[in-house]
């Protein structure tokens, strides 16, 4: 599994270099795809179709600006303040590595700069927790907590997941909770943890306002089944890693 996410982190880097404006999303994927095959490597994504969705047609997920996670690489130029999303995964020698990175185009705004920043605290701060011992509440208050103090808010319908041979395993792992609940984390287990915070709108404020615990929907989806958005065009920000609970703390795969 480590060997299988530094494929991920390599190829994430090539994007992530790739992003400027005039460049397109297509391209990213293009590139994603040719690095994969370089690599000896295969994508979980291409091809996937859960719950009866069509097909996923394109080897990485690139969701610019109020696209949450899921939008499809098309040849549409990026532009100067757009932020990019960009999710993707590999299978190396039967296992599955997956990550997420959001880029800034050039210059952004000073919103959506802290967006950015705040969203990879969250990760940072859920992988602190990820110990022998602690629980699935206490990587989900780390992203809450932090999340909610800077002014932002916590995507509820999405969540990160086990990993190993399948891409998508159980537990499911939720960016928001209470600490001390959930399943106990154990040696040996490795979660894909991947926050997923946005600004807030007027819509989301209204909906926010009327409920006591932030359970709201706060995600419409696109024809295509895929493209997930925010409720009002706010912008949205993910970062993900894989990481292996070990005895001697977290281990992010991949990283060298």
């Amino acid at each position: 599994m480590d060997r299988a996410n530094r494929v991920v982190l390599e190829i994430l880097e090539i994007m992530r270099q790739m992003i400027r404006p005039g460049a397109t999303t297509a391209q990213l994927n293009a590139v994603a795809e040719e690095e994969l095959a370089k690599r000896g490597a295969k994508s979980p994504f291409k091809g996937y179709a859960p719950m009866g969705l069509p097909p996923y047609p394109a080897v990485v997920c690139t969701s610019v600006n109020d696209v949450i996670v899921h939008g499809i690489p098309n040849r549409e130029r990026l532009r100067e303040g757009d932020i990019v999303g960009i999710d993707f995964g590999a299978i190396l020698e039967g296992f599955v590595g997956d990550g997420a990175i959001t880029v800034a185009v050039g210059e952004v705004s000073e919103e959506a700069g802290k967006l950015i920043r705040t969203t990879k605290e969250c990760l940072d701060l859920a992988i602190a927790e990820m110990k022998p011992g602690n629980r699935l509440g206490d990587i989900g208050a780390a992203v809450q907590e932090h999340a909610e103090a800077n002014g932002f808010h916590v995507i509820r319908n999405f969540v990160g997941h086990g990993i190993g041979r399948r891409m998508h395993e159980e537990p499911q792992v939720h960016n928001f909770g209470a600490r001390g609940r959930g399943l106990e984390l154990k040696e040996g287990m490795v979660l894909a943890v991947e926050p997923m915070v946005c600004t807030i709108g007027d819509k989301l404020q209204q909906r926010l306002g009327k409920s006591r615990d932030g359970m709201v929907q706060d995600v419409r989806t696109d024809k295509d089944g895929w493209t997930a958005r925010t409720l009002d065009g706010a912008l949205a920000a993910h970062f993900e890693h894989s990481i292996a609970i070990t005895a001697d703390g977290p281990r992010v795969l991949g990283l060298q």
